[in-house]
């Protein structure tokens, strides 16, 4: 199952954002990070985002969605001989699965009226061509830097875990631990 890590929202100035705004990603200011533990000992690693459609909604926080799809060919893992394990048919399969897709069903904050007390994000993940329901903590914050009130470039952190033997991922399971934990750092700006 999903292993929950708990990351409070920080409290945003709600201004007059009260419909949807679509978010473009800033690839090159994000990282989509994972850790696993090889052989006893905890390894990171990351994996570029192909695209993304992300709409956040800062009044009606149920009506914000995220839909992210993942670069398995471009997966690194600081180690050679893991990356390209890690690729292998065994493992996420690069050439027959070049993606990874996550689809927002959900969007909850713990209190819809104070923001600062959490949320969670519930979705489909797709890795290998299996589909199955995660839920992720998700903070969000003004940009450093950003005036206050401007909630035209956000960012976000996103954690959670997921066991890789769950979507047929289950290679070298002798020296690789089945738990993934999830740790995304993205940084969004309004669509124009």
């Amino acid at each position: 199952m999903i292993r929950l890590i708990a990351i409070l929202f920080i409290l945003l100035p709600l201004g007059s954002f009260a419909a949807p705004i679509s978010y473009a990603l800033q690839a090159d200011r994000s990282e989509v990070g994972f850790v696993y533990t090889l052989s006893g000992a905890n390894n990171r690693g990351s994996m570029p985002v192909r695209s993304a459609n992300i709409v956040i909604d800062l009044q009606q926080f149920a009506n914000s969605s995220a839909d992210v799809t993942l670069d398995v060919s471009q997966a690194r893992t600081g180690l050679i001989f893991a990356t390209e394990a890690l690729k292998a048919a065994s493992v996420l399969d690069a050439r027959g699965h070049p993606t990874i897709r996550f689809q927002s069903t959900a969007v909850r904050a713990n209190n819809p009226r104070n923001l600062s007390e959490g949320g969670q994000i519930d979705g489909l993940l797709t890795i290998k061509g299996v589909t199955r329901p995660v839920t992720l903590n998700a903070a969000v914050f003004r940009q450093r830097g950003a005036p206050e009130g401007d909630l035209s470039q956000l960012s976000f952190r996103i954690s959670g875990a997921v066991k890789r033997s769950d979507f047929g991922a289950s290679g070298y399971s002798d020296i690789v631990a089945d738990t993934i934990n999830i740790d995304i750092a993205a940084r969004v700006i309004a669509a124009p």
